[in-house]
């Protein structure tokens, strides 16, 4: 393992909460910055960073790790339209698929069955892992298509959350930014849209699938950079949204998974600077994040741009990270919950 030897970081703007969404309500008071990244728990909650594999392809933004059956990670570089997938055990890296459509996030259902946001056909699939056959489970919403599906994951009903985005707004109601629900009998259901959200990004449901997460990522000076938590109904719905935690002016989180605890492992911030009105306000890779919107631990990933992360190994306690060109991994404490491994 690569021991990650982290600078000392001073006067970070990371704030806990705002108020900057209407009809949304902030969780606690607003946090002073500078003490955001000290007395936190991280060598008690992550381990050492280890790189485990580079890729070699001309252009490189990996995204979307997700955890099949056997314990192998598949994982995606959208620019060109790869899914790859890394053996823990051989510690061997192959390509699982190329022409994914620019394929960003993964997710895996309980059959075993491979969701993908497909960003450049602007649709969701399902790949069923042994005939390799795929399904196209929406491609459009009300009639007009989506944007680029983005991220995904799924509730222990079998119910499909995706977001889907794009780099305009939404002022003739064309779908370009969303939240949207998959029920098992096939219905679509959008259950957020422009102005509510301005670039959702990372999704995840709590373990005990009574919090739905979304994470908001909008590079643009003004915009929503925080991740927001809502209640889920059994039916699938959500109601009294609220912002967890905030990191404007920095990077926003852009991918997260969840433990067993509901804690979120957010994977978020910059190296350098960017040609967005992002600042280096929020420290480069994982930041656990307690359901109350409280940074627990943090651990720096290598120089390039942190994107997802999920759980794996034969524990669900080996954290899986994208990280640009890179995929690295490190232990946690607490195990991620159990729908990260499908039903063997």
């Amino acid at each position: 393992m690569r021991n990650m030897n982290l600078p000392h970081q001073t006067r970070r703007q990371f704030l806990q909460t705002t108020t900057v969404a209407t009809g949304l309500a902030a969780c606690g008071g607003v946090v002073r910055a500078a003490d955001r990244y000290h007395n936190l728990r991280s060598t008690d909650l992550l381990g050492k960073v280890e790189i485990l594999a580079e890729i070699k392809d001309d252009e490189v933004f990996t995204e979307g790790p997700a955890v099949d059956r056997a314990g192998n990670l598949l994982f995606t570089n959208v620019p060109v339209s790869k899914i790859l997938k890394w053996d823990p055990a051989g510690k061997q890296l192959t390509t699982y698929q190329t022409g994914s459509n620019e394929t960003n996030g993964l997710a895996f259902d309980p059959q075993g069955r491979l969701i993908a946001c497909e960003g450049g056909s602007r649709r969701v699939t399902r790949t069923d892992p042994t005939t390799r056959r795929r399904d196209v489970l929406v491609d459009g919403f009300a009639g007009k298509p989506l944007a680029k599906p983005n991220d995904v994951c799924l509730d222990r009903a079998g119910r499909i959350y995706f977001t889907s985005r794009s780099a305009v707004d939404d002022p003739a109601g064309e779908n370009p930014k969303g939240v949207y629900r998959i029920d098992p009998d096939g219905g679509v259901h959008r259950l957020l849209a422009w102005p509510d959200v301005h670039m959702p990004n990372g999704i995840v449901t709590s373990p005990d699938d009574k919090t739905l997460y979304l994470i908001e990522a909008h590079p643009d000076a003004g915009r929503h950079r925080d991740i927001r938590a809502f209640d889920l109904a059994e039916d699938g719905t959500i109601s009294s949204g609220r912002i967890l935690i905030n990191f404007y002016p920095g990077r926003s989180g852009d991918g997260m998974c969840i433990d067993a605890e509901g804690n979120l492992c957010v994977a978020a911030g910059l190296h350098d600077t960017r040609k967005t009105s992002e600042t280096l306000d929020t420290k480069p890779g994982i930041h656990v994040v307690s359901p109350q919107g409280k940074l627990l631990a943090f651990r720096e990933t290598p120089v390039d741009t942190i994107t997802n992360c999920t759980f794996g190994g034969d524990d669900l306690r080996t954290l899986y990270v994208t990280c640009g060109k890179l995929l690295v991994s490190m232990r946690t404490a607490i195990p991620g919950k159990p729908s990260y491994r499908p039903n063997a």
